[in-house]
């Protein structure tokens, strides 16, 4: 593993632990992005996570790990339907993460195949 590889991977697993736990706390901490709105948060951390997880797992298939970011966000919707957290579960936000998920993997799929031409 290089060492971008590995600081790649340590983002990678920052920005997913940063998600969920602002993604279950009863009352997260105003950010600057709130007032774009809730799909256009979900968009950009799936989006970032989604970046940081194709180049963390360069040899990793794409849709495998698709697959894998849009189950965590199907289970972060899943948590937000507790009732103790004050949270609303609307799988419209599982939609908007698996969009930008999608997005996201395209586009790093064809950097893939560029960089297997060269």
């Amino acid at each position: 593993m290089t060492k971008a590889t590995l600081t790649f991977r340590l983002l990678l697993w920052a920005a997913i632990l940063f998600a969920v736990t602002m993604a279950v706390l009863p009352h997260p901490p105003h950010m600057p992005i709130d007032r774009f709105g809730d799909k256009f948060e979900h968009m950009t951390a799936f989006a970032v996570i989604s970046a940081l997880a194709a180049r963390a797992y360069p040899r990793f298939p794409l849709v495998r790990i698709g697959e894998r970011l849009s189950f965590l966000g199907a289970l972060i919707e899943v948590a937000q339907s507790i009732p103790a957290l004050h949270r609303d579960c609307d799988i419209r936000d599982w939609v908007a993460d698996t969009l930008a998920i999608t997005v996201v993997l395209l586009v790093a799929g064809m950097l893939r195949g560029r960089r297997r031409l060269r």
